[in-house]
């Protein structure tokens, strides 16, 4: 796209439906608009234009972004935290986006993830078996204290695993 120059009217438009066609935040569109050869003082008016036109929206998409890692990849709040946070995602709307996950869907599907990996396992010895089990959920963005909690409530786990 380097190659091809667009008028500023049509890189706006461009944006809109970049940000139309799925949640962005505002480092995306911004590298966009660079890979688009748009200078700085173009860029905060497109940025402006798109913001007032609700096509970008942090909130909306640390909420999204939130919900959907959660829900379709099974991301766990540390790791879904993490990825807002190199968006440059402020504070505030990263915490605004965690509150989307519902603590009981939460455990439920910890608990899941944890089965399921136990099943993959074929660690005989207990505590190396453990110990790969809790960095996989501690990998997939799962809290420890949380992840020990699940452990220990687990009915399905075969003797000799638990603690």
């Amino acid at each position: 796209m380097k190659n091809k120059s667009h008028t500023l009217e049509e890189v706006q438009l461009l944006m809109e439906h970049y940000c139309a066609y799925q949640e962005r935040c505002h480092q995306e569109v911004e590298q966009k608009l660079f890979d688009y050869g748009v200078y700085q003082n173009d860029r905060a008016q497109i940025i402006y234009h798109l913001i007032t036109q609700n096509f970008l929206n942090e909130e909306r998409f640390a909420k999204g972004f939130s919900r959907g890692k959660f829900n379709i990849k099974h991301w766990g709040r540390n790791k879904i935290k993490l990825a807002l946070q190199q968006r440059n995602i402020a504070a505030f709307l990263v915490d605004v986006g965690l509150k989307e996950i519902d603590e009981d869907d939460y455990l439920t599907i910890l608990s899941k993830e944890m089965d399921k990996k136990l099943n993959t396992i074929t660690e005989k010895d207990p505590w190396k078996r453990k110990k790969k089990l809790f960095n996989y959920l501690m990998q997939k963005g799962y809290e420890y204290p949380l992840i020990e909690q699940v452990w220990n409530g687990i009915p399905s786990a075969p003797l000799g695993v638990r603690k």
